[in-house]
């Protein structure tokens, strides 16, 4: 679908659309004119994503016409985090008998859905990623959007071949798709726990660890063993439900995982945020006071920590020093050499400067190698070493 939008000078179009969204037509207008509300590029301009968190609508959501109005698929509900175990998850739970555990992945939220008859891959901006969505249809068993359109999968992209956050760490040969929830489009409804295993084991798709059912007295002290056993494999965490997915959810994080969100930060350090940083660190404190770590397990955290803030920001200001270009390294696997050039177009698009290999045959497939450049850290990096002030 192609065609030129002008959907703030479009009075029917924008009737319709506030009556969708609950808001009047004025508002609308001022989410066009902010860029707050978009259209996504080129073969997907039909679909219109949030860009920014309005009211009860996330960042990220995305809705396209549908008959006489539109269908929405809701972006990613916002997953608190316990910076304590005890006594957050009984207080937030309270009512409940048990609570239900599933491993948090490191690796890359997308949703998987149809949109006019065709599947898509949508990122947490709400951007259709061309590589994301051929891996979908390369991997899924796209019968489950035959008999369930009005489903949306919500899961995480892992392994090696993963351009955005490349992990070996899950025995993934290239990437694979870990659903963690199914969701209804327009409400954004999950379905319970019981009801998501029973349609993802129907269909065949991976789903994310589930450790079960715990009650809640003892749940602080089981989720605590979980996280000391998925941290010694360099595993993220762990998201804690309501069985039925009524209440909201939480989620908590492994020492290692705090570490490795850290390297990566100051690897880039005029880029990240000092929120993200900060609150990495503080975890460590909370989480140093809660398990009543004695001497020599603080110290071993405290050598932890300190080598993932300084490792990384030494490398970088050697590479610098020594005339290089801060670069992150990514890959991709595709069939098709098209892939390869939609997902460089789409990286240019979002204003990521990368370098995209020459790529190398593998089998049937052909895996390219990309340098993801630093402009930001590099030039402040170099500045410094030419005598400018911090």
């Amino acid at each position: 679908m192609s065609r030129e939008w002008n959907e703030e000078k479009d009075p029917e179009f924008i009737a319709r659309l506030a009556d969708c969204l609950g808001f009047d037509k004025e508002r609308v207008h001022h989410l066009f004119e902010k860029d707050y509300l978009a259209r996504n590029w080129g073969k997907y301009e039909y679909l219109l994503r949030f860009d920014k968190e309005i009211s009860h609508i996330e960042r990220g959501t995305v809705l396209y016409e549908k008959d006489s109005s539109f269908e929405i698929i809701m972006g990613f509900p916002k997953i608190r985090r316990a910076m304590v175990l005890d006594p957050t998850i009984k207080k937030h739970f309270i009512g409940l008998e048990k609570v239900a555990v599933e491993e948090k992945m490191n690796g890359y939220n997308v949703r998987i859905a149809t949109a006019n008859e065709e599947i898509i891959a949508i990122t947490r901006s709400g951007y259709i990623c061309p590589y994301t969505t051929q891996k979908a249809k390369e991997k899924l068993n796209l019968k489950f959007f035959e008999d369930f359109p009005e489903f949306v999968l919500y899961g995480e992209i892992v392994g090696p071949d993963n351009p955005y956050v490349s992990k070996d760490i899950y025995n993934v040969e290239s990437v694979e798709f870990y659903i963690f929830d199914i969701r209804e489009k327009n409400s954004g409804k999950p379905l319970s726990i019981s009801k998501k295993q029973e349609i993802l084991e129907k269909y065949g798709f991976f789903q994310v660890r589930f450790f079960g059912e715990i009650p809640l007295e003892t749940a602080p002290k089981e989720i605590e063993k979980i996280i000391r056993e998925l941290g010694e494999k360099e595993y993220e965490g762990v998201v804690i439900k309501d069985p039925e997915m009524i209440l909201s959810q939480l989620k908590y994080t492994s020492s290692q995982s705090n570490c490795s969100d850290l390297r990566h930060a100051f690897k880039f350090y005029n880029e990240t945020g000092r929120d993200y940083m900060l609150s990495r660190i503080v975890r460590e404190g909370f989480q140093t006071v809660e398990w009543k770590e004695k001497d020599a397990e603080f110290k071993k955290r405290c050598m932890q920590l300190g080598e993932s803030i300084l490792d990384p920001l030494r490398e970088s200001i050697r590479s610098v020093k020594d005339g290089q270009r801060i670069y992150e390294e990514a890959r991709i696997r595709v069939r098709d050499l098209k892939t390869v050039a939609d997902f460089e177009d789409y990286l240019k698009r979002l204003g990521v400067d990368a370098v995209f290999e020459e790529p190398q045959a593998v089998g049937e497939e052909y895996l390219v190698k990309i340098r993801k450049l630093n402009k930001s850290t590099s030039d402040k990096t170099q500045a410094i070493w030419q005598g400018e002030l911090w």
